[in-house]
């Protein structure tokens, strides 16, 4: 009887800590996977993977209604985060992949430095391109979140960084979607966002449409 017990203790405090080690986001992927197993997704399709601003575009079909999307946004996700999970989001054939990430590595450590957001881009980048050497690779510009402002300098910075590393990549664009979420005077429009100034509103992702339809494939 003891030995029955001690094994089952063994078992539970296994399981246990197996379960607790679980990395975060891995239920989101668990999800995909599942999401993929009902519904094969479909070949030569736009892949979008990022974070909650792809999350939440849950209608961006809509957005692009002649155009085949596949919408892997987890919502806080860094990008250590797609670097980490990085067989799991690329396991598809997509004629064209879109990135928006690196927002939440900033929030996640305000001292962070520019330059280790773009080399965590660069990573994914070099992890996309191992699987895909041609397909059509953008990055959308971090955008200016009212509720981060005191991070902007470092987005700023590392928004230019990564535009001029993927200007000298082929079948690679920067799509700058900060300009189109200014005012007339240059100021980004709260309006654009809804109450926690941080995702945003329908208007937001129409004005993100105007400025990434000429890069869809």
């Amino acid at each position: 009887m003891k030995k029955m017990l001690s094994a089952f203790l063994l078992l539970t405090f296994a399981l246990f800590f197996s379960q607790e080690k679980k990395p975060m986001f891995w239920q989101d992927i668990q999800n995909f996977k599942k999401q993929d197993q009902e519904t094969p997704p479909p070949k030569d399709a736009i892949l979008l993977i990022g974070s909650s601003s792809f999350t939440k575009w849950t209608d961006v079909a809509n957005y692009f209604p002649d155009k085949t999307i596949i919408n892997r946004g987890f919502g806080g996700s860094r990008l250590t985060d797609l670097n980490y999970f990085a067989n799991d989001l690329l396991h598809y054939q997509p004629k064209q992949i879109i990135i928006y990430c690196g927002e939440n590595d900033f929030a996640d450590d305000d001292k962070l430095k520019a330059d280790v957001v773009v080399e965590r881009f660069k990573t994914f980048y070099k992890k996309i391109r191992a699987k895909f050497p041609t397909i059509e690779v953008d990055y959308i510009s971090i955008k200016y979140s009212p509720s981060r402002e005191k991070l902007w300098p470092q987005m700023k910075e590392a928004n230019k960084k990564i535009a001029a590393f993927m200007k000298k990549q082929p079948n690679a664009e920067f799509i700058d979607i900060t300009k189109v979420m200014e005012d007339a005077n240059g100021n980004v429009r709260k309006d654009l966002f809804v109450e926690d100034m941080l995702h945003m509103t329908p208007e937001g992702y129409k004005l993100w449409t105007s400025v990434m339809n000429p890069y869809m494939k």
